[in-house]
């Protein structure tokens, strides 16, 4: 049965006739896509070039993971979903290739179709495709789940669904959506958007948590689960996919366990008893000094750091200029300059990790910090002059402290701004604006995040000389989860991982829809035109060259409009592990992140 909304999808496809049909004269059925050019694999790929394709099968692989969870839909906005459930239960219609800025290559489809301007995709279904009941995938199941994800799913769902003008079968195995915007990216989107089974939802409310177990078609299915406890998962022996060049040494351990803690410190005492397989350091110093345990030392625990090529991203403190006392951008400003990274760093990383300089900072795809715009950027930017802030076009780059821990200097422009921006000091040494009301904010973090706490702590000290009184609240997960999703709060922990392809996802993390819409990733509550205009220049951008002159231009906009405090990062990942896990010997060009860690590994015996 058609649906209102599907109906009406077809009878705007019927006004781009012309346009679709245009496309579909030029149109090509591929064993993979790339967003600019072609992917790098040939169609007749043996396997990625980043897995050791003669892996061993076996052995059991343990993760920890802190807090807790309540829900096996990770689709939704309610609940806090157990970990693993959507990456290993459920397949897409084409795999990512992390060895690749973004490729994908055929999984449940064995091809895809798509014209010289990407005004439509289709994809053809594997007749051998199916679910872990052993059914068939469908195509009403690919459209299923396109809808139901696109209107009950999660906000990050709902943006590119608004672009399919239409969806319709083409065949016993094909499904085509016609487009009604220009977006280079939306191929590969709706290539990676996870496919449920139709059936089993039928007559069940899609968007609320729930224990009821995906029925999906990827490797592996749920074996046990002990609610906020543990999660395990066993690789199924009858998986339909086994055997695609694109799985082929991926996917190795019998069993994968996600067990929860209750904190990092936690998780970490669990693996120097064995009782974890890997852990990923985040502190330099305590990866120079608390690997001394007596696992390291046998050779039973490996340490590794493994090199990426990926972009800095952003990880700071996040103002959310919802909240009155943030939404100046001078007050901002002031606030950065009194957090003191040169004697932070020293303090906690014995300053030997570089401050993030921007968001796509690290890469190709980074402003350049303190220069002014230039060609395609400053043309980029220009219309939106009038509403930048400083910065943006004539060039911005992150205050730079003495490293003492006096910070005077820039304590001291701080004040200059805030004074500007009508705050001043009373006799009582409090900072209050010309109502009277002091300035006073909260920084939440979650119960076990003990190195970011330090870090607040020392800056909470460093306010008190503008007159700021901040306090720092530590909540547990399932609270800290509920108060970020309806933005809740004054101050928080942020971070944002970014691709080397970033793309349609920029708008729930920047967009101004998530200013009001609840559960969206702009926690700092941006709502700017010229982020959106950079957004949509890099969806439509023609080439990889204007691709990076938009990227440019928007981390201009994001980083001048000061909505986080950077902190660190680092161009490896510090993986301590227990020594009978491998991994290969030729590392993705994105290091350690999705795709890496379990998917390539495997176990053998010492």
């Amino acid at each position: 049965m058609i649906t209102q909304r599907r109906a009406g999808l077809r009878m705007v496809a019927l006004a781009v006739g012309i346009f679709a049909f245009v496309g579909t004269a030029t149109a090509e059925t591929r064993h993979g896509i790339a967003m600019y050019g072609d992917p790098a694999l040939p169609p007749d790929f043996v396997s990625l070039p980043q897995v050791n394709p003669d892996a061993p099968k076996g052995g059991t692989y343990r993760w920890g993971e802190a807090g807790s969870f309540d829900s096996f839909n990770p689709y939704v906005t309610k609940g806090r979903p157990a970990s693993g459930i959507s990456a290993l239960t459920v397949e897409t219609l084409m795999g990512r290739n992390y060895d690749e800025a973004f490729s994908l290559y055929g999984l449940l489809a064995e091809s895809i179709d798509t014209d010289a301007a990407r005004t439509y995709v289709e994809f053809t279904l594997r007749p051998e495709a199916r679910f872990s009941d052993g059914s068939p995938v469908t195509v009403e199941d690919v459209m299923w789940s396109m809808e139901t994800l696109g209107t009950q799913g999660n906000p990050r769902y709902a943006g590119a669904w608004k672009k399919i003008a239409s969806m319709e079968k083409t065949g016993e195995r094909s499904v085509r959506f016609t487009f009604n915007v220009e977006d280079r990216e939306l191929p590969l989107i709706l290539g990676l958007r996870p496919i449920l089974k139709k059936a089993q939802w039928q007559g069940k409310n899609f968007a609320e948590a729930t224990m009821e177990v995906p029925v999906g078609s990827g490797p592996y299915t749920l074996a046990a689960s002990d609610l906020g406890v543990q999660v395990t998962y066993n690789r199924n022996p009858d998986w339909w996919g086994k055997d695609l060049p694109f799985n082929r040494g991926q996917w190795n351990f019998d069993t994968i366990r996600y067990d929860y803690y209750a904190n990092p410190q936690a998780i970490f005492e669990a693996f120097k008893a064995g009782q974890v397989s890997a852990y990923r350091e985040a502190n330099v110093s305590k990866w120079l000094s608390s690997y001394d345990f007596p696992a390291v030392q046998s050779g039973d625990v490996i340490k590794a750091e493994i090199p990426h090529g990926r972009p800095s991203g952003i990880e700071g403190f996040v103002f959310n200029t919802r909240k009155a006392i943030f939404a100046d951008w001078r007050v901002r400003e002031a606030l950065i300059l009194a957090f003191n990274f040169e004697f932070i760093n020293q303090t906690l990383n014995g300053g030997l990790l570089p401050r993030i300089p921007s968001y796509f900072g690290n890469s190709d795809l980074g402003m350049d910090p303190g220069k002014p715009a230039q060609g395609r950027e400053l043309e980029l930017l220009a219309p939106f002059k009038a509403d930048l802030l400083p910065g943006a076009i004539e060039g911005y780059a992150l205050p730079v402290a003495s490293g003492d821990q006096a910070n005077r200097k820039n304590i001291r422009a701080a004040a200059k701004l805030l004074e500007e921006a009508g705050w001043t000091v009373g006799e009582d040494g409090v900072l209050k604006n010309a109502g009277g009301e002091p300035f006073s904010f909260e920084i939440l973090l979650v119960t076990g995040q003990d190195e970011l706490a330090s870090t607040a702590e020392v800056y909470i000290e460093a306010l008190k000389a503008l007159g700021i009184t901040a306090t720092l609240n530590k909540i547990d997960d399932a609270q800290y989860k509920e108060r970020t999703t309806a933005y809740d709060f004054d101050m928080t922990h942020y971070i944002r991982s970014l691709s080397l392809s970033p793309g349609n996802e920029q708008l729930l993390y920047w967009g101004a829809g998530g200013v009001t819409e609840p559960g969206t990733r702009n926690w700092m509550g941006v709502n700017s035109p010229a982020v959106e205009a950079m957004i949509a220049a890099m969806l439509k951008a023609p080439d990889r060259s204007e691709f990076i002159a938009a990227t440019k231009a928007l981390d201009r906009v994001l980083t001048s409009g000061r909505y986080v405090i950077p902190i660190w990062y680092s161009d490896v990942s510090r993986l301590a592990y227990a020594a009978d896990l491998k991994y290969p010997e030729k590392l993705p060009l994105y290091g350690d992140w999705t795709g890496f860690l379990p998917d390539t590994w495997w176990q053998e015996a010492r």
